[in-house]
């Protein structure tokens, strides 16, 4: 089956390749598609703007479906290879880059004004609201002085080891200080690493993003006009920003107060779409920072808003700007390697070396200068801070954006965006996770690791089991082959699976995660059996809408009470009463020893001595098989001998000074009151 699977992948792959190179040859051909169009004698001037603005979509159109195309191809290739989808998309761009520069135009308003918003909108509605608050001062000092002292510290390196003047240097500085950790996140996200850790590097680039562009814009002012005023910049400043943030405050609100009214999860989403470009349209009308409106509403609709939708509109809400994230990152560093000229790069290698040193420079005294402030980042935090510090499409579209008047060095600056860009993404990028793994930073527990490993094990040697049966049953194997070799490996599989199933019982957190991922599959089977019912015509839609809603509750609701009811259930299946006479002082030590594994308990004050000390007696419902797991427990928190005696035993027990002496007796029938 693995090699079927392989071959298929080959193949799609290879189909893939095939179009999408020949969408690169026909594109490559049609540079003077709107000039070489027939014409005749009695078309007017407005028929030739007529038939070239119809071809200039056309083409457009073919350039858009061309780059998707090429943007699955890579999206199925890095997650074959297990490497960051955006280093993948900036090795495409080189590539396209290769074949030759061509003359499109893309505007700075549409990367700022349609393929931004969708990037900060996705990353800002994921965030808790209350986990953002508790880590608020040092993500704001990360993204407010921070992206001043970078603006700052890069802009008087490069005036010092470039020609650049201060204000050009200083444009440079403040366009590369946004950061974009996209690659870096989801790594994150596949790797385990501690949440407080991911909210920090996502927080921090919400919201430099935003102030990254309103200094961009006040430099940019600066070097056309050559006017500098302190005072007025820093009230410019707070001003765009503030005004920003206010706007998309309160269109979050009333667009999350309209979703509460309605019930219909289509209208919902587009709301949410509304939301996004319309705080981002709505700001930059009063002249304010369309970005940080953007993170403001995103903010608030992802914590008001999804409380008031209903499940499946939640599941379509998260999917819709997930792939809207998407296609952003795609097209943004598709288009810019169309644009980028691969000879430029390397004319410019100095000046791109100069800025790469400068923004290394600039990430560390930022981090490790500001990252103190608030409840304190641990050491191994900061480095990781410092070298996921990964730039992208914000730094990307501003250097797209820098104004014509800027002449030669508009070029420059673009080269170095794009050179930082790419070393951040190659560079930082692919060595991310050997230094995750080198500061420890992996939150997976010792018995996982153990459970996943005799699982995995175990699920090879059934593999290999089935393989072998399948393989006599259709005669490619002897019997006699067959007969020697599937008791052994039956045997094998028996012994993985039960010490697989010791471990998972003996690690109740182990049994939570694997319970979390089996209900989500199970709940999301069910839904896919609504789905083709419906398409079937065995249901009706009121129907479908009805159960698919109820699948989707529980989907998108914690599992936490089920899992909970679904444990105590399995461990209710009692089969002895265990009654172990402690010591009292190790009491409250042994039943916090027992409480994660929730079995049934209750003690009672014991008088007389027992033990030679003031007592406490412990009965414990112990279901089938859990006998000898209790009493390792119990003897490893006791100290002293331990005495166990059966129920059918008519001796007298052991008193075992300074242990533990334990009564086991049959149960016939448990109940709970």
């Amino acid at each position: 089956m693995a090699l079927v699977k392989n071959k298929n992948f080959s193949h799609s792959i290879l189909i893939l390749i095939v179009i999408s190179f020949l969408f690169v040859f026909t594109l490559s051909g049609c540079d003077n598609f709107t000039e070489s169009t027939p014409s005749t004698a009695s078309n007017t001037s407005s028929d030739h703007a007529g038939a070239n603005e119809e071809s200039n979509i056309i083409l457009q159109i073919e350039i858009t479906i061309g780059l998707l195309l090429i943007a699955s191809l890579v999206g199925i290739a890095t997650d074959r290879l297990r490497v960051p989808y955006t280093t993948g998309l900036v090795l495409i761009g080189l590539v396209l880059a290769f074949f030759g520069q061509r003359d499109i135009n893309v505007s700075p308003q549409l990367f700022l004004g349609l393929l931004v918003p969708p990037l900060i909108y996705e990353a800002a509605f994921q965030v808790k609201a209350k986990d953002l608050l508790r880590d608020l001062a040092p993500i704001l000092s990360l993204a407010i002085p921070g992206v001043l002292l970078t603006t700052f510290l890069v802009g008087g390196v490069l005036y010092w080891g470039t020609n650049f003047s201060l204000a050009t240097a200083l444009l440079f500085g403040s366009l590369i200080a946004a950061t974009d950790p996209v690659a870096v996140v989801a790594l994150f996200r596949s790797l385990g690493v501690p949440k407080r850790l991911q909210l920090l590097i996502e927080g921090e680039s919400l919201f430099n993003d935003g102030t990254a562009i309103v200094v961009f814009n006040l430099m940019v002012a600066i070097s056309i006009t050559g006017y500098f005023n302190l005072t007025d910049s820093i009230l410019n400043f707070f001003l765009v920003a503030g005004g920003g943030l206010i706007i998309g405050l309160v269109l979050g609100l009333l667009i999350s107060l309209a979703i509460s009214m309605i019930d219909n999860p289509l209208i919902e989403t587009t709301l949410t779409s509304v939301l996004a470009f319309g705080s981002y349209i709505v700001a930059e009308q009063f002249h304010v920072s369309g970005v940080l409106a953007v993170v403001a509403a995103g903010i608030v609709s992802g914590n008001l808003g999804p409380s008031r939708m209903s499940p499946t509109t939640r599941i379509l809400a998260f999917s819709f700007w997930e792939y809207a994230a998407f296609l952003a990152n795609s097209f943004v560093f598709l288009l810019i390697g169309l644009q980028i000229d691969l000879n430029i790069l390397i004319t410019d290698w100095n000046a791109i070396l100069w800025a790469i040193m400068a923004v290394l420079v600039a990430r560390a005294a930022s981090i490790y200068g500001l990252s103190w402030i608030g409840s304190g980042v641990p050491m191994r935090y900061k480095h990781i801070l410092y070298w996921g510090g990964l730039r992208g499409a914000i730094s990307l579209a501003l250097a797209l954006s820098l104004p014509e008047s800027l002449g030669d060095q508009r070029a420059v600056i673009q080269s170095m965006a794009f050179g930082v860009v790419l070393f951040t993404l190659l560079v930082q990028g692919s060595t991310m996770k050997p230094l995750i793994n080198r500061l420890g930073l992996i939150e997976k527990s010792e018995s996982q690791a153990e459970y996943e490993n005799l699982n995995a094990r175990a699920v090879m040697a059934k593999t290999a089991y089935k393989h072998l049966e399948t393989m006599h049953n259709d005669g490619l194997l002897s019997h006699h082959v067959w007969n020697l070799l599937s008791k052994p490996i039956e045997n094998h599989v028996d012994i993985l699976s039960a010490a697989a199933a010791k471990t998972m019982s003996s690690h109740p957190d182990v049994e939570i995660r694997e319970l979390e991922s089996a209900i989500q599959e199970a709940l999301k089977s069910e839904r896919a059996a609504l789905r083709t019912l419906l398409r079937d015509g065995n249901i009706s839609e009121e129907t479908f809408t009805e159960l698919v809603n109820e699948v989707d509750s529980a989907l998108t609701e914690n599992q936490t009470d089920l899992i909970q009811l679904l444990r105590l259930r399995t461990l209710r299946n009692i089969q002895y009463l265990m009654t172990i006479v402690i010591q009292e002082r190790d009491l409250e030590k042994i039943a916090s020893l027992l409480q994660p594994y929730e079995y049934p308990l209750t003690h009672i004050a014991s008088t007389g001595g027992f033990l030679g000390r003031k007592n406490a007696t412990i009965m414990i419902g112990v279901p089938s098989g859990k006998r000898e797991e209790i009493k390792s427990l119990i003897k490893n928190a006791s100290k002293g001998l331990l005495k166990v005696v059966s129920g059918e035993s008519t001796d007298k027990p052991d008193i075992a000074h300074g242990g533990a002496t334990i009564f086991t007796l049959d149960v016939e029938r448990y109940e709970e009151l």
